[in-house]
């Protein structure tokens, strides 16, 4: 059986590097929009994520204001953090330091740079959410 993350555990698993998958209401009678997409977070604080401001994941972020994410360690131990958050913050453009920090953390500073500058033509939003519940697992015991 899996045994919840602590609260510790949970912030740091989130902070980790891991591409984490972004579910969002639809309002056109598709299902749920979820797509991998990656993000920013510190521990004890807000998640950011950053995405072009005329993609659909965009527009239904806007329009929903809740999203749910997910990340997960996919080899064994199996492990997975979810979060339930409310949009408490829209930025447009999203600030090129916020794109760069983002894009740094999976790229690498030089690869991150040159990636947050080959977007600055495209409109961009970054969300800013607030997490508000917290669903964990860790199968690390069950090995």
């Amino acid at each position: 059986m899996p045994k919840p993350f602590t609260e510790t555990e949970r912030q740091q698993f989130l902070a980790d590097k891991h591409v984490a998958v972004l579910s969002v209401a639809a309002t056109d009678g598709r299902p749920p929009a979820s797509v991998p997409i990656w993000y920013g977070y510190t521990p004890g604080g807000d998640i950011v994520i950053n995405t072009g401001a005329g993609r659909r994941k965009a527009r239904l972020i806007e329009q929903a204001g809740v999203v749910t994410l997910v990340v997960q360690h996919e080899d064994l131990p199996y492990q997975y953090v979810i979060v339930e958050g409310t949009v408490v913050q829209t930025t447009t453009p999203a600030p090129l330091d916020q794109r760069e920090a983002i894009a740094i953390r999976y790229l690498g500073e030089e690869g991150g740079r040159a990636f947050a500058a080959s977007m600055d033509d495209e409109s961009s939003v970054l969300f800013t959410i607030r997490p508000d519940r917290w669903l964990t697992a860790d199968y690390s015991g069950d090995l």
